[in-house]
C-alpha cells in the first residue's frame, strides 16, 4: 500500500530526517535539489519536502500519511494526530524572552497589555491566558529576536536552543512554555488503514536510533576469565561465545555494549589478558 511521508525541506531537521531514512535502508531518489517530491528505490513510498510548520496540517488533512517535524509545530497546529516516536534530535524549547533592560523577571510581574512577537500565536495565547495575563500578540514569520529593538513588540515567544542568539540580541529567557524535539506523527485514519507499513517504517527508524547508542565489541579472552566477562557484559542476552580453531585456552566473545562503556570495557578486557579487541559501529539494532 502506497505511503506518503513529509519531512522538513531545509535546515537541521531536514538533514537528520534524511539521514535516518537512509540509515533505515531507504534509498531516496532526488529530493536533494529543493524538489517537492522524491521517491524511494524499490518501494511504494513517496516523500514530500515541506515547511516544518506546514507538516502537521498536511498530515491532518490526509495529504500525507505521516511526517517528521518539531513537537512545537505539532502543538501549535492543535490538530488531532497520532504521535508515534520521539526522534531525539532537534532539541529546543519554546520560551518567553524579554529585553535585558526589562523591569520584570516573572510573568506575574508583567504589566497588562504588552505586545508579544511570535510565530507561535496559538501556544502563546494559550500560555498567557493560563497565566491570567492580557497581551497583544504580534504574529511574525521572521526572526523574533529583533522585534523588541525595532519597536514591534515588548517581548517575544520563540524557540531557544543554546540561548546564544538571545544574548546576542540583548534578551534574557524569562520562562519556558514547552520543551520540544523532532517527532514522527501520523494521520489517525492512515495509521489505522496502513498500520503495517507505518509501524514498519517507525520500527526501522527506531532500530537506527538504538544502534547509534551502541557498539559491537569483539575480543579473544582466556577461558578462565569467561565468567568475569559474562558478569561484566550481560549484553542483550549475554555475550556470544565461540571456540577458536586450534585453541582450548582462549575463546572469542561478541557483545553489544553502550557507547559510554567502550573506554572502560576495552581497558578491563586488556587487564584480563584479552587479545584482538575490536569495536564496530552498528547500522541497525532490532531488540
Amino acid at each position: 500500500m502506497s505511503l506518503k511521508m513529509a519531512i522538513p525541506n531545509k535546515g537541521r531537521l531536514n538533514e537528520r530526517a534524511v539521514e535516518l531514512l537512509q540509515k533505515s535502508g531507504l534509498e531516496i531518489n532526488g529530493g536533494q535539489d529543493r524538489r517537492l517530491y522524491a521517491s524511494v528505490e524499490n518501494k511504494d513510498f513517496e516523500i514530500m519536502f515541506l515547511r516544518a510548520q506546514d507538516i502537521p496540517r498536511f498530515i491532518h488533512s490526509g495529504t500525507v500519511d505521516l511526517g517528521i517535524t518539531g513537537l512545537d509545530q505539532v502543538m501549535e497546529a492543535d490538530v488531532k494526530l497520532d504521535r508515534l516516536l520521539n526522534l531525539e534530535f532537534g532539541f529546543c524549547r519554546l520560551s518567553v524572552a524579554v529585553p535585558e533592560s526589562a523591569s520584570y523577571s516573572k510573568v506575574e510581574e508583567m504589566p497588562e497589555g504588552l505586545r508579544v512577537a511570535t510565530s507561535f500565536p496559538q501556544l502563546t495565547k494559550k500560555f498567557f491566558k493560563g497565566q491570567g495575563k492580557k497581551v497583544d500578540i504580534v504574529q511574525i514569520t521572521g526572526a523574533a529576536e529583533v522585534a523588541p529593538h525595532i519597536g514591534v513588540s515588548d517581548l517575544i515567544v520563540d524557540l531557544v536552543s543554546s540561548g546564544s542568539t538571545l544574548k546576542t540580541n540583548r534578551l534574557r529567557e524569562m520562562e519556558v512554555i514547552m520543551d520540544s524535539q523532532a517527532v514522527i506523527v501520523a494521520n489517525v485514519e492512515s495509521n489505522r488503514r496502513k498500520n503495517s507499513e507505518i509501524s514498519g517504517l517507525v520500527s526501522s527508524i527506531q532500530s537506527v536510533l538504538l544502534a547509534e547508542k551502541k557498539k559491537y565489541l569483539m575480543a579473544d579472552i582466556p577461558v578462565e576469565r569467561l565468567k568475569d566477562v559474562e558478569t561484566m557484559f550481560p549484553g542483550m542476552a549475554g555475550p556470544t561465545v565461540m571456540s577458536l580453531a586450534g585453541r582450548d585456552d582462549m575463546v572469542a566473545i561478541h557483545v553489544v555494549i553502550d557507547k559510554s562503556q567502550v573506554y572502560d570495557a576495552v581497558n578491563s578486557l586488556k587487564s584480563m589478558g584479552a587479545k584482538g579487541i575490536l569495536t564496530l559501529p552498528i547500522d541497525r539494532l532490532v531488540p
